[in-house]
């Protein structure tokens, strides 16, 4: 189910903006683009998101930016340590070769790589990370709240198709119940027809192949399956947790027996009401893949 939410936040000197947005899928999926620089993120974001979304293509961002006037450069003691060692050793084996080298200034040594690094200590990074992550239950709740807004209505839209279906299923039983009759006489006109051009059918033949017409014409038990999806897909709108995938392969079942509806119909009125059946659940089954 699609949803989106945002949340600015400020903290140990840093900016930063939240961002979660998702689309329908057949499972759950959490993409994340964080800063590759503060670590411990993940799981929280994971676990904040498995809490409320069981399927769907989840993006979550993160943007992050020092506060105007702070640095985020500091000095990795380590490696200043490893370079001033290196440094003296090179002077010390220099003045035995008796070669004269000049001191480094401080800035030379800033330059050098990895004396400078962009981001806070561990503590530091640890308590920023801990800052940012006290967005999430307050971020992951506004989306859930905007896919529950979107699911409600969602909900009414699937209800009134329904509602037509039902509609659209009770008015091909009343055409079916009234074409009975007219299908009897034509069936008999037709054996008539045949029996007097035809000498020595078998009345036993006849029969069967009388029975396999008037299966192949009668629409009950597409009428009777109709309004059972009908129940079943109440009964899932009303079910708390995710029932989108239900409700797709139900979407398929109705439109299975709505095409031998119309296969069997031999009927105009009834053809009608077999294609508005489709064209009915095609647009339901649209809705329902924005279902969770």
């Amino acid at each position: 189910m699609t949803g989106f939410a945002a949340a600015k936040g400020a903290g140990e000197g840093y900016t930063w903006a939240w961002d979660i947005r998702s689309v329908n899928a057949r499972g759950l999926d959490v993409r994340m683009r964080l800063p590759d620089w503060i670590e411990g993120l993940e799981t929280p974001v994971k676990t904040a998101v498995a809490g409320v979304a069981a399927r769907g293509n989840v993006t979550v961002n993160l943007k992050l930016s020092r506060e105007e006037g702070a640095s985020d450069e500091r000095i990795d003691r380590a490696t200043l340590d490893r370079v001033l060692a290196q440094l003296a050793e090179v002077g010390a084996t220099a003045a035995v070769a008796g070669v004269h080298l000049g001191k480094p200034t401080t800035a030379e040594v800033l330059a050098m790589r990895g004396v400078l690094v962009s981001g806070g200590s561990d503590t530091e990074i640890g308590a920023l990370s801990k800052a940012i992550a006290a967005d999430l239950p307050a971020l992951v709740q506004a989306f859930d709240d905007m896919r529950q807004a979107e699911g409600s209505a969602l909900s009414r839209v699937i209800e009134g198709q329904l509602d037509l279906i039902e509609k659209l299923t009770a008015e091909a039983a009343a055409l079916a119940e009234a074409r009975k009759d007219q299908m009897a006489d034509k069936l008999r006109e037709n054996l008539a027809r045949v029996m007097d051009n035809v000498d020595g059918a078998d009345p036993a033949r006849v029969a069967q192949e009388l029975a396999v017409i008037a299966v192949k014409t009668d629409v009950t038990e597409e009428i009777d399956r109709l309004t059972a999806h009908v129940a079943a897909a109440r009964d899932l709108l009303a079910t708390d947790g995710p029932v989108g995938r239900k409700l797709d392969f139900l979407s398929q079942e109705f439109n299975r027996e709505a095409n031998t509806l119309c296969s069997k119909s031999q009927s105009t009125e009834l053809t009608r009401v077999g294609l508005d059946l489709k064209a009915t659940i095609d647009q339901m089954r649209e809705q329902v893949q924005n279902v969770e």
